[in-house]
């Protein structure tokens, strides 16, 4: 059926790096796509069609970003979910559901969502107005402490192995969580249509920063067999249909010591797991996120070979404004594939950019990455 140009107008809460990565889907499908971010020229916003500058729960900004959208979709999760709940009840068409949105910004009640379900995930319990070193003790050690809401990027997390980490524990409301030791960490990306189509992309393994409690590089596709491979995939789709709408998701997955797969939790959006499709997958993250927002049929998700997705991250020592080094050797380098976020300030730990590698093998690949890390770093221009 033949259909007007521009295909639609997108609106894009939250203006960061994955919404700048939206952005040539937009362009391609002829998508008019306007960011609302409370910086001026957000990294979205330099290539957007259009930003509007408020912050993300003003209900001006957000009314306003709705009005000038067809659809509206987000960039993160930490938005005024309430605010949009009440909008979408006027007719205003988002994708995932502010509903969902707020179940997830709550990572206590998105693991009860999870035990409500039948949906496996690793036991937890809430630690209460005024909890004790006895109520950990009485849980077990070690454990993991997660504040409730407003925890990211390795910030609102802490591992508690002793009354030392119990002194130093998040003073906020928080709960504690089974600590699962031993095993890989996987992550799925999985798109859903209203249609009720829904696809997933192969798994990959997520290797962390000890210290920074962020992904370091991840590996396409995981090292995991076939048939776990086929079980991490189900089980991402079965999580995502819990929720009952559409949208693009990035679920985290554990493998325990034995083998069981438990779900982590959830991203409602384009996730740094799926920063690989650009290059390496039939369709990206971000064409397929495009895709559920219009409801059209979702792109294949094949993997087109070996991939390794490396963070790149503030140098510590260093503030202000950006500074590169190494570009001209990452050039050279064939099948490698450097991504900016167009950030005005860098600041140590600091998402930057990332960078994909194509190749034959893991081994490789993890070769190549420990030679380029010799020479590419971004920084501050400031020393601390």
């Amino acid at each position: 059926m033949p259909q007007t140009l521009p295909l639609a107008r997108l609106g894009v809460v939250g203006g960061g790096q994955l919404a700048r990565m939206l952005a040539p889907a937009c362009n391609a499908l002829h998508v008019h796509m306007t960011i609302l971010d409370p910086m001026h020229q957000s990294p979205a916003g330099q290539v957007a069609f259009d930003q509007i500058q408020g912050a993300l729960d003003d209900p001006d900004a957000l009314r306003k970003l709705c009005e000038q959208s067809d659809i509206v979709t987000f960039d993160l999760e930490n938005v005024g979910a309430d605010i949009l709940m009440t909008l979408a009840d006027q007719g205003m068409e988002m994708v995932p559901s502010p509903a969902t949105i707020r179940l997830i910004q709550n990572k206590y009640e998105q693991k009860q969502h999870y035990r409500k379900t039948g949906i496996p995930t690793a036991d937890f319990v809430d630690l209460g107005e005024d909890p004790a070193f006895a109520d950990v003790v009485a849980f077990g050690l070690p454990c993991v402490q997660k504040t409730h809401t407003g925890g990211y990027d390795g910030r609102g997390v802490h591992i508690i192995r002793s009354a030392d980490d119990w002194d130093r524990r998040l003073k906020t409301r928080s709960f504690l969580e089974q600590f699962v030791s031993g095993g890989t960490e996987l992550a799925v990306m999985v798109a859903r249509r209203d249609s009720g189509e829904v696809v997933a992309y192969d798994p990959v393994e997520m290797v962390v920063d000890p210290d920074l409690h962020l992904l370091d590089y991840l590996l396409a596709p995981a090292r995991v067999s076939e048939d776990l491979r086929q079980q991490a995939q189900q089980l991402a789709k079965q999580t995502v249909e819990s929720f009952g709408t559409s949208g693009l998701f990035g679920v985290e997955l554990f493998v325990s010591e034995a083998g069981e797969l438990l779900v982590n939790e959830v991203a409602p959006r384009a996730h740094n797991s799926g920063h690989h499709s650009i290059e390496a997958c039939v369709t990206s993250q971000f064409e397929n996120q495009l895709r559920a927002c219009l409801n059209l049929p979702l792109g294949r998700t094949d993997l087109r070979g070996h991939a390794l997705t490396a963070n790149l991250v503030g140098e510590p020592g260093f503030v202000g404004i950006p500074v590169i080094e190494g570009l001209d050797a990452l050039s050279q380098i064939p099948d490698a594939h450097l991504h900016l976020y167009g950030k005005d300030e860098c600041r140590p730990g600091r998402k930057m950019g990332h960078f994909t590698l194509l190749g034959e093998d893991h081994h490789e690949l993890v070769q190549r990455l420990e030679s380029i890390r010799k020479v590419l770093m971004i920084r501050g221009d400031t020393p601390q």
